[in-house]
Formats: C-alpha cells, sequence, structure tokens
C-alpha cells in the first residue's frame, strides 16, 4: 500500500470521527434541552366550564397579588427604585429621588428622613408607614 493510499485511509477515519464526534456533541446537546425543558416547573392556569368561576378564580388571583404587595416591608436604605414605586403616591421619579438622595447624603436615619427628598411629604409618609422600614 503507499503513502499516499495510506494517507487518504487516514483522513477518512479521522473525518469518520470527527463527523461521529458532531453527532455525538449534539445529542448531548439535544438530551441536555430536553432535560432542562422536562425540569422546568410549569405551572398551568386551571380551565374553567363556568365563566362567573373564572372571572372569581382571576379576582381572587388579583386581590392575593395586590395584598402580597401591600404586606411587603421595604427597606428605604437598600430599596430599588421598582420597590420604592410599589409604595402608594411614589412614581418612578420620586423613587429615582429618594436613590439619588441616598445616594447622595447617605442612608436614612429613619422613616421620618424620607422627608427630606423633594416631593416627598408627611402624608406620603403616613401612607406607606406600616411598609417602610430603616434597617433589617
Amino acid at each position: 500500500m503507499s503513502a499516499w493510499t495510506k494517507l487518504m485511509m487516514l483522513e477518512r477515519y479521522n473525518f469518520c470521527l470527527s463527523t461521529q464526534r458532531r453527532h455525538l456533541l449534539w445529542s448531548l446537546v439535544v438530551s441536555l434541552f430536553v432535560i432542562l425543558l422536562l425540569s422546568a416547573k410549569v405551572e398551568a392556569a386551571p380551565c374553567f366550564d363556568d365563566p362567573k368561576r373564572a372571572y372569581q378564580y382571576l379576582l381572587e388571583q388579583e386581590q392575593s397579588v395586590r395584598q402580597a404587595r401591600t404586606q411587603t416591608r421595604i427597606n428605604i436604605n437598600r430599596a430599588t427604585e421598582g420597590e420604592l414605586t410599589s409604595l402608594s403616591g411614589i412614581g418612578s421619579s420620586k423613587a429615582r429621588a429618594i436613590v439619588l438622595y441616598r445616594d447622595m447624603f447617605g442612608p436614612f436615619k429613619s422613616v421620618d428622613a424620607l422627608t427630606k427628598v423633594k416631593g416627598i411629604g408627611p402624608k406620603t409618609i403616613e401612607k406607606n408607614r406600616a411598609r417602610l422600614q430603616v434597617g433589617d
């Protein structure tokens, strides 16, 4: 057998191995994707025959979200802009002002210190006092 023939056989063998490796790698990737897809916890919404029951279910879900939002306490020294906007009377501009004030002057010593932020008054603090905290 000539050297040329041996070289061609070796190249063909390497090509077959690389093709097998590609197929093996592709199979591994697909298998991992399927495992991840199957392991993800997916919660389907229930089906209802009666529209009134479906509407009642939606109202209950909305109420539970609203209740969770109003019961969550917010540390004003760590809260993000998004967390601050969940407070009553605090929009994105006031939330940004709170974060900016905190960054410039340091942490708030008390909840009432929020009145130093432009646009935050005593009424806003009283509406949200149950949800506000300064420390952990």
